[in-house]
């Protein structure tokens, strides 16, 4: 939760319903863009409840400013499941951290 203050508020334009991420129990809402002249990916995210706004911050941590083709090689969730985390959430949470990093291969393997 001391992660998730640490992630800055998304401005309500960009809480589309397109940006929501399907499969959380909360509202996620993640915008993925790639930074052409440096071929990296730009994440940005929030989410409606501080555990998982703190979750995000990982996420995105892990994401951010990799390319779409090391992105598609990594599994988040399994990082999750290193650290400890994992058995920490209820299944919903599991769940949803899992629909967020599938979210993200998508759109890094299109851009591989």
């Amino acid at each position: 939760m001391l992660l998730g203050k640490k992630l800055p508020t998304l401005p309500d334009v960009l809480k589309t319903d397109e940006a929501r991420v399907r499969g959380c129990e909360s509202n996620v809402w993640l915008h993925i863009d790639l930074d052409e002249q440096q071929q990296h990916l730009v994440l940005v995210g929030d989410s409606d409840t501080r555990i998982v706004k703190g979750l995000l911050v990982i996420v995105l941590a892990i994401y951010n400013a990799r390319t779409p083709m090391d992105a598609a090689k990594v599994d988040a969730y399994s990082e999750f499941e290193k650290l400890g985390l994992i058995k920490h959430l209820s299944p919903s949470r599991g769940n949803g951290i899992k629909a967020i990093v599938d979210t993200i291969q998508q759109q890094a393997a299109k851009w591989a």
